[in-house]
């Protein structure tokens, strides 16, 4: 396995996890798509954008949730 297959790997339980799969959502920003962790109110942090971008095309895959508005709860 690939330093980056594995690195990919590494994020699955965003696409396979199915007790928690409406935990996370692709947010679309005006400039980029983020991956949003309800449960924490924030964006998950994906290191570099090779792995971006394989990770948001297994979630799309797994039929994870995706909008243009904040998906999350009102900030404190």
């Amino acid at each position: 396995m690939t330093r980056k297959a594995a690195v990919v790997e590494s994020y699955a339980h965003l696409w396979e996890d199915d007790m928690l799969r409406h935990r996370w959502v692709l947010w679309n920003t005006v400039g980029e798509t983020l991956v949003f962790d309800r449960e924490i109110n924030c964006p998950v942090d994906i290191g570099g954008e090779p792995v971006l971008q394989e990770v948001l095309r297994r979630m799309r895959e797994a039929g994870v949730p995706e909008t243009d508005d904040y998906p999350g709860r009102p900030c404190a």
